[in-house]
Order: structure tokens, then C-alpha cells, then sequence
């Protein structure tokens, strides 16, 4: 088994799930018909946003009070090409942290449920000065309490 991007620590809630179908649309492969290596992060992105918004902790709600997520971090590990016209599953995955940080892991499987790529994102939270918040602002503090209580454990996707 691959190493774990985030650990976990036993008093942290379950991380939260979503999934995003797609196909792989023709301007998103290479010469080789396999898609290029510069698109999965508009998948990690696809995952990343259908999270949030299903949440309340979109990039907009953010925006909207004055904090930005910006990516501090992004990686990814391509195990199986994607072609073409492929179906494939985006998985992400929202792993709880104590510091004023966003940490998004990805899964892609194709139609068949195997593994095609694996990676990560980090984001920070700004205020509008961009400066690191080392406390959360009161909703992204609601949004948290809610998640340790447990309140999103039906969060899931559905294979």
C-alpha cells in the first residue's frame, strides 16, 4: 500500500468524501491520445469545488468574507493512463488539520474502478492582507464543529 498523504490522529473526525464523474474530452489528451499531465489538476480542481460547495466552505464562501484559499501545495502520481473518451471517477477527499489549512486528497478510477492517478492539494487561508489566519474565521469554526460532531458522516460516494 502507497503511503499515506496526511496522517490522521485519532481524535480527528472521518475525512469527508465526494465524487465527480467525467469523460475525457478530446482537447484534454496529448499527441500520444493519452490525457497530458497538465490537466489533472483541473480534476483535483473539479473534486475541490463540488466539496466545498457541498459543504458551505467553497471558494466562494470564503471569498465572499474576505479570505482567500490559495494552493500552497499541489502533487500528483499517475499510475494508468486516461484516453479519450474514458469515464472516470475524480474522488475527493477532505482530511481534517488542526492549522488554518485545507488538505484535499484525489483518487481517479477509471469505468472499471481501478486507479488511475492519486494526489494532493494544500491551501492556506489568507485575510484580505494575505496574511496566514491562525485562527478560523466563524464560519469556517461552525463548518469544523459541525464536522467533529459528526454531522457529515453520510458524506460519501457511491461506487
Amino acid at each position: 500500500m502507497a503511503k499515506a498523504y496526511f496522517k490522521h490522529s485519532a481524535d480527528a473526525p472521518p475525512p469527508l468524501r465526494c465524487c465527480v464523474e467525467r469523460v475525457v474530452r478530446f482537447e484534454e489528451v496529448d499527441a500520444l491520445g493519452i490525457v497530458w499531465h497538465g490537466r489533472y489538476p483541473s480534476y483535483f480542481e473539479d473534486g475541490r469545488v463540488l466539496l466545498g460547495e457541498n459543504h458551505g466552505i467553497g471558494y466562494m464562501d470564503f471569498y465572499a468574507r474576505g479570505i482567500a484559499a490559495p494552493i500552497k501545495q499541489m502533487h500528483a502520481d499517475y499510475k494508468l493512463p486516461l484516453r479519450f473518451g474514458d469515464r472516470f471517477t475524480i474522488e475527493a477527499v477532505l482530511h481534517w488539520s488542526d492549522a488554518m489549512r485545507l488538505n484535499h486528497e484525489f483518487i481517479l478510477r477509471n469505468a472499471e474502478g481501478l486507479i488511475t492517478t492519486t494526489g494532493y492539494s494544500v491551501q492556506l487561508l489568507l485575510d484580505s492582507e494575505n496574511q496566514v489566519l491562525m485562527l478560523p474565521p466563524p464560519f469556517y469554526a461552525d463548518f469544523r464543529e459541525r464536522w467533529r460532531a459528526g454531522e457529515f458522516l453520510g458524506d460519501r460516494c457511491t461506487e
